[in-house]
């Protein structure tokens, strides 16, 4: 399988090239604010329903369902590929829509981060 082309770390100010996401730095920087996040922010329910089988399932239907493609650059007519599953009303507003397939979208990581506003993760 050919390697992925580098291209530049998506840190903010990193120049680092990389064939992943973040360069090796940002990478062991991003896993620790992540592994924080989710043990001192995040309820624990709803981490070990990110973990679960019946999520992952879901997930993928979802993105299976939107072609794996970000349904908000998919509007403005671009085709970027889809990182995540976002769902619409917030599983801690409202649980009984967790794995409800009409409350997912796919989004890349910048629209996902736009829906979230400054929420953070």
């Amino acid at each position: 399988m050919p390697l992925k082309p580098l291209r530049i770390c998506v840190a903010r100010g990193c120049s680092s090239l990389t064939r992943d996401r973040y360069c090796d730095t940002h990478k062991t920087q991003q896993q620790e604010e992540t592994k924080h996040y989710n043990k001192h922010s995040r309820n624990k329910t709803i981490t070990s329903f990110y973990k679960s089988t019946e999520w992952k399932r879901t997930r993928q239907l979802a993105l299976i369902r939107d072609n794996y493609l970000c349904q908000h650059c998919l509007k403005d007519h671009c085709f970027t590929p889809a990182d995540m599953v976002h769902h619409i009303v917030e599983v801690k507003e409202d649980w009984s829509k967790r794995l409800d397939i009409k409350n997912l979208e796919s989004l890349c990581n910048a629209c996902h981060n736009k829906a979230h506003g400054s929420k953070g993760k």
